[in-house]
C-alpha cells in the first residue's frame, strides 16, 4: 500500500507500523526514531505512536524528539 513520509511516496506492505514505514522511507531515520530523537507525526501534527497500524494514503512526519530530561 502507498503511504507518505515527508511528502515522499513509500509503498509498504498492509500491516505495517508506522516505524515501519518510516523505515522503508530511511533507515537512518527510523533508528532517529527508536532512539527518541525524532518522533513520528501524522499530518495534521499530531503524535503517532511507532507501532501504529499504517493505513493506505497515511502521510507521516517526523520532527525533532523531545528528551524528558528538556522539561525537568
Amino acid at each position: 500500500m502507498r503511504v507518505y513520509v515527508n511528502a515522499a511516496p513509500v509503498d509498504v506492505a498492509a500491516g505495517a507500523s508506522a516505524l515501519d514505514c518510516v523505515r522503508a522511507w530511511q533507515e537512518e531515520e527510523a533508528a532517529a526514531v527508536e532512539s527518541g530523537r525524532r518522533t513520528i507525526t501524522d499530518s495534521r501534527g499530531l503524535p503517532t505512536e511507532a507501532a501504529a497500524t499504517a493505513y493506505s494514503g497515511a502521510i507521516y512526519r517526523t520532527v525533532s524528539g523531545r528528551s524528558s530530561a528538556a522539561h525537568d
